[in-house]
């Protein structure tokens, strides 16, 4: 629907949410022409999000590239999000391959710093009013079209009209709500309580995630020396688990296999903790509204994309509607694009998600899978690829990269069988006492 230049809006966009979505559609949007009011509930210019993974996941780097952000994330000690990950076959240790290019990366950054930063450069973008204190208590429109919003500020009740409402306000969006649009819920059979941590050394300097089946944990270094822990175990395991809030936190980071020195490491937060995180998917858009971030997809924490899909959701909803938002074109057909490339980028994510979500052993397919990745240099590459979020689920499953894991798994099981065999034959001969060869070195018979 094409509107006439003097429909009389305020803006052209209005977006409720000044997070890392609701920033970086401001930005994008503004340097595409539309006139943006950002709204945030919050009085606060460094108000951050507590409560997060506090990673961005390399499918993320094209948004942080053209909002400008490296320079500023580097320079404030972001850390390359290199990671390596904990099955029951051994560490997934992902490495470049011989004379290839460096793996893809984005960074760990705690959100006390990503957010006021990524706020402060959409208040300086012009096309953009950073309206704080600002909470939308209802749309407005008629005939099932959202035409602008209604918004509670410290000065009292007003409206600001624009063409687009955005929704950038997180799972209980309050914009999906007053639009109408229903959330889909999945059960997560998981908790999980975080503490961020001072002098706690992990191997490499890496990231680290443990898959335990059906519990998980993950270690991050983040910006200013500070790890960001967090276990994630069954649900049957709460009500102990909270007796001792702190023990039993302690206790699970201690029997992680080779488990960072946290008993040598200083505590600087206290322990935040989620006791239900469901998964949430809603429609992208209805009539004259978009949803972005975790109003519009809210993941499971245990995988960190959440940062990511925010940046990349932006990203998407600017390049889709900034000419029509502006009043050029059709905004319902730009908004539909939006809605398509928002499905068609993450709902296979979030189906394999949801399943994993109910705390599960791996299934057949994983187990092939993430045992080749333990195995094969190669395959744990393309694993990188997948957590990245740099290939989608097909890519990941597709044909060749199955035969090729079936491939390191069944060598795998040969090359273990071989000494097996040997061994047997050796100890017919000599009556079970004979001397094994371990890595080219002689092991001694115990006496």
């Amino acid at each position: 629907m094409t509107e006439p230049e003097s429909a009389g809006y305020d803006y052209d966009v209005v977006i409720s949410g000044a997070g890392l979505a609701g920033s970086a559609a401001a930005i994008l949007l503004a340097r595409r022409g539309a006139r943006v009011a950002l709204l945030e509930r919050r009085s606060d210019p460094g108000a951050y999000k507590v409560l997060c993974t506090h990673s961005l996941h390399a499918g993320a780097y094209p948004v942080l590239d053209e909002l400008g952000l490296i320079p500023a994330l580097e320079k404030a000690g972001a850390v390359r999000n290199e990671a390596r990950w904990y099955t029951r076959w051994g560490w997934i240790e992902p490495r470049a391959a011989p004379k290839g290019p460096e793996l893809p990366y984005a960074y760990n950054i705690r959100r006390s710093t990503l957010d006021p930063l990524i706020r402060s450069r959409a208040a300086e973008t012009p096309g953009v009013d950073l309206l704080l204190g600002h909470r939308v208590t209802g749309l407005l429109g008629g005939a099932g079209r959202a035409s602008g919003v209604c918004v509670s500020t410290p000065r009292g009740e007003r409206q600001i009209r624009a063409r687009l409402v955005v929704g950038a306000d997180g799972k209980e969006s309050a914009v999906a709500k007053f639009a109408g649009v229903p959330a889909r819920s999945y059960e997560n059979a998981r908790f999980g309580y975080l503490a961020h941590f001072r002098g706690l050394p992990l191997p490499g300097g890496i990231g680290h995630t443990w898959f335990l089946e059906p519990d998980m944990a993950y270690a991050f270094p983040n910006d200013d020396g500070v790890t960001v822990i967090a276990v994630l175990p069954d649900k049957k395991r709460l009500p102990a688990f909270r007796e001792d809030l702190e023990g039993s936190f302690l206790a699970c980071v201690r029997a992680l296999p080779d488990a960072p020195p946290i008993d040598s490491a200083e505590r600087i937060t206290k322990f935040i903790g989620v006791l239900d995180h469901p998964l949430l998917t809603r429609e992208p858009t209805a009539p004259g509204v978009a949803l972005i971030g975790d109003a519009a997809l809210t993941g499971d924490p245990l995988w960190g994309v959440g940062c990511g899909w925010a940046l990349q959701s932006a990203q998407w909803l600017a390049r889709a509607v900034a000419s029509t938002a502006a009043g050029r074109g059709d905004l319902d057909r730009s908004l539909a694009a939006y809605a398509r490339t928002h499905r068609r980028r993450l709902s296979g994510y979030q189906y394999l998600a949801a399943d994993f979500a109910r705390a599960r052993p791996f299934n057949p397919l994983e187990r092939l899978m993430f045992s080749a990745a333990a195995r094969d240099e190669s395959m744990a590459r393309h694993m990188h690829l997948f957590a990245s979020r740099l290939i989608g689920p097909l890519r990941f499953l597709n044909p060749v990269a199955l035969v090729k894991a079936s491939a390191v798994n069944l060598g795998h099981r040969v090359a273990t069988a071989v000494p097996t065999r040997t061994r047997s034959r050796v100890e017919r001969r000599t009556g079970g006492g004979a001397v094994w060869r371990r890595r080219g070195r002689p092991s001694a018979p115990r006496a």
